[in-house]
């Protein structure tokens, strides 16, 4: 076969090193990537096993690398890539082919900084002539890089009883994998461990995409790939500001929908919801800790303003991941730990441009379908935030949304019952089926009682405890 550019070249290359080392442990080529921008990097390969992938903190070479080459680059711009082994729960090995990429992505100041993502392709084809993308954002909630997908999810890293959203949630993953899609998982807090600073982990979910369909050895085609958005709860949060920031940062992505449950769309609302009332509310102040590594703003409030008490508990907060961030004092008086002279610190005039710029809605509607899934009796994310943005985004007569109440459920019963209906719904937008035109919603008990919902979430499981037998995905 004639391979007309160079480009071409690189991408038969890579495709012949996998199909000649698929079946091994090390590999046994060279790869190289490149993009316009950039010399080709090379691809190191994975750990033998059975040594352990070092923690983030103990790897800056990888996820901090020199900050003049990471401003050099353009956003989405490889940096440097290491092919890696996963596992489910840590020592269940999955046999798919994985790699983790090192790029530059860009602050909520315009900052170049660098990001990290894991890029899965499966071994099944694809059901479209070029295989499609998921960009899926994991849960995270943490206030620690260590806590991050990456390194999460290889085999071999330290299991934490701490940290265990992202291993449920990788079935979800592994459910798009199975439907022979393309799965690109960034590590969205940034390297500051900014949770739910939704700005920041937008751009760099975008740059995350750019990056994978950058990666010759995925054999994506380019900017051209058909790519969805999914992540619920902590995940949702830079989704959905993905789909608001896409026209503006990244509009070369071909971007086909977008599915968020659980979702924070106010963050000032959530902070009235659960302040003093909610299990979740150390949750939330967790995310209001995280919000401050991004910002500066909030940061110096918090310094001026916050009392001891508050103080000694974002001390308790800092590096720790997701279990402790939620079970860390539930019913906290949020603004009870701010001494500010003016009363509520949420009405204080230096804090409402940070406030507009973390909510959804005022960057206008996605130009793509969206799939929302919430439940009224959800402890942590008020109901009319998210009916709000609703109504907003429907104001646009190209708006296309598909929102879904589950009245029975709360937030993590939710999270279950509804990926069945989530996998489905991207399913289709990624193959090349239109969604429904315009905005509709509904109220159902359990969505796992939607047609085809109980199988999907049943045949994701069953695949999932095949592959521990090591049956390829």
């Amino acid at each position: 076969m004639k391979m007309g550019t160079a480009a071409g070249t690189k991408r038969m290359v890579a495709q012949t090193c996998l199909a000649l080392t698929a079946g091994l442990t090390v590999a046994v080529c060279p790869v190289l990537i490149g993009t316009a921008h950039a010399d080709p990097v090379p691809v190191a390969p994975p750990l033998p096993f059975p040594l352990p992938p070092a923690p983030p903190f103990m790897d800056p070479g990888f996820y901090n690398p020199d900050p003049a080459k990471v401003a050099a680059a353009q956003p989405g711009e490889i940096l440097s890539a290491r092919q890696v082994n996963l596992a489910n729960f840590f020592l269940i090995p999955l046999n798919v082919r994985a790699w983790q990429l090192s790029y530059r992505s860009t602050n909520t100041r315009g900052e170049p900084i660098p990001a990290v993502a894991t890029v899965i392709v499966p071994y099944r084809p694809s059901a479209t002539p070029e295989r499609n993308l998921v960009a899926f954002q994991f849960a995270e909630d943490s206030l620690s890089q260590n806590c991050a997908a990456s390194y999460v999810l290889q085999m071999g890293s330290l299991p934490n009883p701490t940290n265990p959203v992202i291993s449920a949630e990788f079935i979800e993953v592994q459910a798009m994998l199975q439907l022979g899609h393309a799965v690109v998982v960034p590590d969205h807090q940034g390297p500051n461990a900014a949770y739910a600073a939704g700005p920041l982990g937008g751009r760099i979910t975008l740059d995350g995409i750019r990056a994978a369909e950058n990666f010759e050895p995925a054999g994506l085609p380019g900017a051209a790939t058909r790519t969805a958005l999914w992540g619920y709860s902590g995940g949702a949060i830079p989704t959905a500001h993905a789909a608001e920031l896409q026209a503006e940062y990244a509009p070369e992505l071909n971007l086909v929908g977008s599915a968020v449950g659980g979702l924070m769309a106010d963050i000032g609302m959530a902070v009235d919801y659960n302040n003093a009332t909610s299990t979740f509310g150390g949750a939330v102040l967790g995310g209001l800790f995280g919000v401050a590594n991004e910002y500066p703003q909030l940061d110096q409030f918090i310094e001026r303003y916050m009392n001891p008490l508050g103080k000694g508990l974002r001390v308790v907060h800092q590096g720790q991941c997701v279990a402790l961030q939620f079970a860390a004092f539930p019913f906290v008086n949020i603004k009870g730990l701010f001494d500010y002279p003016g009363g509520d610190p949420l009405r204080a005039p230096e804090l409402q441009p940070l406030l507009q710029e973390l909510s959804l809605g005022h960057r206008g509607t996605p130009q793509f379908p969206l799939y929302i899934y919430e439940a009224p009796l959800d402890e942590a994310m008020p109901i009319n935030a998210v009916n709000k943005l609703y109504d907003t985004y429907c104001k646009d007569p190209n708006a296309q949304v598909a929102y879904t109440r589950e009245l029975i459920s709360e937030h993590g019963i939710a999270a279950v019952s509804g990926a069945g209906s989530a996998v489905m719904w991207l399913n289709d937008r990624l193959n090349g089926v239109p969604a429904a035109p315009g905005c509709s919603n509904r109220d159902v008990p359990l969505q796992i009682l939607d047609p085809g919902a109980a199988a999907t979430v049943a045949n994701a499981i069953g695949q999932t405890l095949a592959s521990a037998l090591g049956m390829p995905v």
